[in-house]
């Protein structure tokens, strides 16, 4: 983890990094102790899978997730395996061309089944490239048993820490909030603000589930919901202020802090505010800021603030919008190439070496995902990770091949691509390497295929590459341009909310805009790590986007009571852009907070005045 240029730290894992080493091991184990080796093998294959869909979500959305991944990836095993049997010489290319196809159709429908039609071409790779003996059935169970371990190692601690993971991500947004505040009226306030949108998605996502069930006054559950409504306050009133582009005393920059105190007492709020305020007291008024006495933002603050310690829940957005993933054009052209990608490596790792080929299918299902991170990255990190997993497994067998070794080998690996997979992919591929190496030789394949597997590697990347960037270059693109321009159309119908519209539709209009804000400037980070055509650059859709910001913060101040920005003038508006499915986007429309606006004698619309346009189509409210 890297501290400087301003990356933040985050922290390592070990629970998950525990999990992981005793899912891995603990079926080998059992297999050798029974002499059950193969169907231990299969299930620490499945431990392995779930170990890289390990997360830190609520603990029943993961143990969904992994239970969906589970089944997919053991009918694939079934599938894969009944071709291989079979012994017909086209049902093991046909049965993972379809599994291709299968996967590529539902891959970019979202992550969850993402994830899934991974898994289940995975498990078709296994099954037709690893001979497994025993029943027909015994492999496909054997996998989802190694699945259903690491199920019951991440959920079992929902037993006594039922509702940790929402007060976490809910006391993440106060402390989010307070940063912003600290950051006001200095260069780095827009970050800490995106950091707020980033601590309010999360916490939306992990109390999605919880916003539509009734709860039972008095209950733990009931209390965060109630804090959760605050933080969706706090957010727009926290926008506003940095809009504002004031300095602000401490005593406001603590504000949330003590609210969270407060509302969430039974945890480690910031030191701070435990010193400050007692549990049962709550900040009653926000001391006024110099030169700021008519500031709408702080007396929203106060008026919060106040309100916190009697907080109830209310009406507030039940879900966050879906963004949108490609079009039907783009799905089918993800699945023909998946599916012509898996072709071309199971053709070649027949001729390169007949039997047991599974490693270039593999490689490619691994690799080819460009909705989870950039290609082009994802098979550079895919073979360095290679790269050195197969030199670490290699050391280790250079030491010794004592079963019990290599399992403790196996654990230690598998503790490393718990932290790999939320850190980094190269690290996470370094891990999964070397327990397959170690996985497949207790299987009874003891060839020497270090310097192979390092070519198979390097040769599925290539034709993912070529395949990607010969046929389908515009992908990131396209999906950056329909990403932002599902955003602006949010943030503008956020601007155009009627003012005596209800709290809970202009919070969730809000919180619609902002979270699609954040989705698409992910999506064009995305497109800038994507090489294009040569001669074609990205649109100014990161200038859209940071405008479309702005215009949301000066709408919270607007909503909040106060003056909407000024008319921006001509050297507001960028120029215009164009993207793959529009022709008109919106140029750079800046907003002037109120320590920038005009003097008394500038003109001035009034709220109810109709909306100023930018030259691109960038409208600014009143």
């Amino acid at each position: 983890m890297k501290a400087s240029r301003g990356v933040r730290l985050t922290p390592v894992p070990l629970a998950a990094a525990a999990r992981g080493a005793v899912a891995l091991a603990l079926p080998l184990l059992v297999g050798v102790w029974t002499g059950s080796v193969v169907p231990a093998v299969l299930a620490g294959i499945g431990a392995l899978w779930g170990v890289g869909q390990d997360g830190s979500d609520p603990y029943r959305l993961r143990a969904r997730r992994l239970g969906r991944m589970g089944l997919a990836a053991a009918l694939g095993l079934l599938a894969g395996e009944l071709a291989l049997r079979s012994g017909h010489p086209a049902a093991v290319p046909g049965c993972l061309v379809a599994a291709a196809l299968l996967a590529g159709s539902v891959s970019l429908r979202g992550r969850s089944a993402s994830v899934s039609g991974m898994h289940l071409l995975l498990g078709v790779t296994i099954g037709t490239g690893i001979p497994v003996p025993g029943p027909w059935w015994q492999p496909p169970l054997a996998l989802l048993a190694g699945v259903v371990l690491v199920i019951a190692l991440s959920a079992t601690p929902w037993l006594w820490r039922r509702h940790s993971i929402e007060r976490d991500a809910v006391l993440a947004v106060y402390r989010a909030a307070s940063e912003a505040l600290s950051a006001a009226g200095s260069p780095g306030a827009e970050a800490a603000r995106r950091r707020l949108t980033a601590a309010l998605d999360h916490a939306h996502q992990v109390m999605g589930r919880h916003l539509t069930r009734r709860t039972r006054p008095g209950t733990r559950l009931n209390a965060l919901r109630g804090a959760f409504d605050i933080a969706l306050r706090l957010g727009e009133v926290t926008s506003a202020l940095v809009w504002e582009a004031r300095p602000l005393p401490r005593h406001v920059r603590d504000v949330p802090p003590l609210m969270a105190a407060r509302l969430l007492p039974d945890g480690a709020t910031a030191p701070a505010a435990r010193r400050t305020a007692a549990p049962d007291t709550a900040p009653a008024a926000v001391p006024a800021v110099p030169g700021s006495a008519d500031s709408p933002a702080l007396r929203a603050l106060a008026a919060l603030a106040a309100e916190s310690h009697r907080a109830r829940p209310a009406e507030s957005a039940a879900r966050l919008p879906a963004y949108p993933w490609h079009d039907r054009a783009a799905q089918v052209r993800y699945t023909v190439l998946l599916a012509v990608c898996v072709l071309v490596a199971q053709l070649c790792a027949q001729f390169l070496h007949g039997p047991r080929g599974y490693w270039l299918p593999m490689t490619v299902a691994f690799v080819y995902k460009p909705d989870f991170a950039p290609v082009l990255r994802r098979a550079l990190h895919r073979c360095v990770g290679t790269v050195v997993g197969v030199a670490a497994i290699g050391a280790v067998t250079e030491l010794t091949t004592d079963t019990y070794v290599l399992i403790g080998a196996v654990a230690a690996f598998g503790a490393v691509m718990a932290v790999g997979v939320r850190h980094h992919y190269a690290l996470a591929t370094t891990a999964l390497t070397a327990v397959v190496f170690v996985l497949v030789d207790m299987l009874g394949d003891h060839r020497a295929l270090y310097s192979a597997r390092i070519l198979d590697t390097a040769l599925a990347a290539g034709i993912v590459l070529v395949a990607h960037f010969a046929l389908w270059p515009d992908s990131a693109r396209g999906r950056a341009g329909a990403q932002t321009e599902a955003a602006l159309a949010a943030a503008r119908r956020y601007r155009d909310l009627a003012a005596d519209a209800a709290p809970g539709q202009r919070h969730a209009l809000r919180r619609a805009a902002y979270h699609r804000l954040a989705e698409a400037r992910r999506a064009v980070a995305h497109a800038q790590e994507e090489p294009g055509r040569p001669g074609r650059s990205l649109p100014a859709w990161e200038d859209a986007i940071t405008a479309a910001e702005r215009l949301c913060d000066a709408v919270s101040a607007r909503n909040l009571g106060g003056r909407g920005p000024a008319s921006p003038g001509p050297e507001s508006c960028g120029p215009k852009t164009s993207g793959p499915r529009s022709s008109r986007g919106p140029g750079s429309c800046g907003t002037t907070p109120p320590s920038r606006r005009p003097g008394p004698g500038a003109e001035r619309r009034e709220p109810g005045a109709p909306a100023s346009r930018c030259t691109a189509g960038c409208a600014v409210t009143g």
